[in-house]
């Protein structure tokens, strides 16, 4: 008999999770919670999924594990980090990947993490904190018109950082702090905005690391896009695509992205906070001294939506094996392996996401069973209801289309060969064209050169 295994999540992220455990020799099943109903769609093991539990129903969740005989859990879920999920189930005696609250509080306290960074010498922006609204706006006030960023300290489902080009948006994004669910905007930071020697902005990057508390491998990197429309306009969202192995990443730089990794987990460790589990760096690219350097725009303390659907089908190891022996302790003889293919991921998500889109709650969507079936393509689940084999828009960002390739370009054209036959009930599917296009721009450049 093979292992029972646990993902909990219900979105992009944990399709792709699901897909990665089902592909393990080792998984005999996979339970998803509260999971989605494309995750049960084309699938190699059987998979079972609980829309009536939330990722923040930890003894819910507990009791499931143990009534199913669950081996292994992948905690994926940020708040459910933040809810002591995985202390629950270690205390249950069942392995769980993911960090103990303790730990994982290096993702929702951006206060603990820009203090952390200082105590271990990162290299973040310059950054202040405060409790106040009138305190902020007066330190907004004395920036003069310098542009920044308003992030919130605490979980905002990815849209805690507010970008402020000017002294009137400064304010304006400071005042909307106390809108955040929960108390996350109580307390909040007022960080500069990076720039590069010449004044421009730095370009963006992620990269994912696993850990048994002491050694850290890297799993890939990524370029997300974060805003709702083409030429990054339009409002923050939690991700809109992203392309892997992003080229403006050197070996030069990716050793830097190494030792960040490495000095975060022995700095947690040192703090009495070991971490084990996935962990995200959310990054910035400046240009100093004719240099490109990465500085640390925040940390995840989980697999991240939408990089895992891009660099999780492109990992050779073992998912299973990988991620248990992280979650006991020991990852010393792993080396990550990867199929050298290059993946850019499009969300497909309901015309008027992030804001109003209930226009498209319920519309019927056409097309992804045609698309499952296209070569080099991954479709990955979200915001999608299933009812007698018709599919129907039931959220914000719906579904994630991956498409594979031996660059940018061919890998782009996959994926936007397979949405071009997707589409949603009166017009209202909405993805963004341009997702990867600095590699597309670097690659054509190379061409000409």
């Amino acid at each position: 008999m093979g292992e029972k295994i646990a993902v909990i999540d219900s979105g992009g992220r944990g399709s792709a999770l699901v897909r990665g455990y089902a592909r393990s020799p080792r998984v005999e099943s996979v339970l998803a919670i509260p999971g989605n109903d494309l995750m049960k769609i084309g699938q190699h093991k059987s998979v079972e999924t609980f829309p009536t539990v939330k990722t923040t129903d930890v003894g819910a969740i507990v009791q499931i594990c143990r009534d199913r005989k669950i081996s292994f859990v992948d905690v994926a879920q940020d708040n459910a980090v933040e809810r002591g999920l995985v202390d629950a189930l270690q205390k249950a005696g069942i392995l769980a990947l993911g960090p103990r609250r303790i730990a994982g509080i290096i993702e929702w306290s951006k206060v603990f993490a820009r203090s952390f960074g200082e105590r271990h010498s990162l290299l973040q922006p310059e950054w202040h904190a405060f409790a106040s609204e009138n305190g902020a706006i007066s330190h907004a006030e004395s920036a003069q018109g310098k542009p920044m960023f308003i992030k919130a300290d605490g979980l905002c489902e990815g849209k805690g950082a507010i970008p402020a080009r000017n002294t009137t948006e400064a304010i304006g994004a400071i005042k909307e702090m106390k809108n955040f669910k929960n108390g996350a905007g109580r307390t909040f930071l007022v960080e500069d905005w990076m720039k590069n020697e010449d004044g421009t902005d730095g370009e963006e990057f992620s990269a994912f690391a696993i850990s048994d508390g002491r050694n850290v491998a890297i799993l890939g990197y990524a370029q997300d896009h974060k805003r709702a429309n083409n030429f990054d306009e339009g409002a923050n969202t939690g991700g809109t695509g992203c392309v892997s192995k992003p080229m403006v990443l050197t070996d030069d730089i990716k050793a830097e992205v190494y030792g960040i990794f490495e000095r975060t987990i022995t700095g947690l460790k040192s703090e009495k906070r070991e971490y084990r589990g996935i962990i995200y760096l959310g990054g910035m690219l400046i240009r100093e001294g004719g240099v490109l350097r990465p500085y640390v725009v925040e940390f995840n303390s989980r697999w991240g939506d939408p990089e895992t659907q891009a660099i999780l089908p492109g990992i050779k190891n073992d998912l299973f094996l990988m991620g248990a022996k992280a979650a006991s302790g020991d990852l010393s003889r792993i080396k990550i392996l990867h199929d050298g293919k290059i993946r850019v991921t499009v969300a497909g998500m309901s015309r008027g996401y992030p804001g109003d889109y209930s226009a498209a709650r319920g519309k019927e969507i056409f097309g992804l069973e045609r698309a499952m079936r296209l070569d080099g393509v991954e479709i990955s689940g979200a915001g999608v209801k299933v009812v007698d084999g018709h599919y129907f828009a039931n959220g914000g960002r719906l579904f994630y289309v991956t498409g594979e390739g031996r660059n940018a370009i061919e890998a782009r054209e996959k994926a936007y060969s397979a949405l071009a036959g997707i589409s949603i009930e009166g017009n209202n599917l909405h993805y963004r064209t341009d997702i990867g296009w600095r590699d597309v721009e670097r690659l054509n450049l190379a061409r000409r050169a």
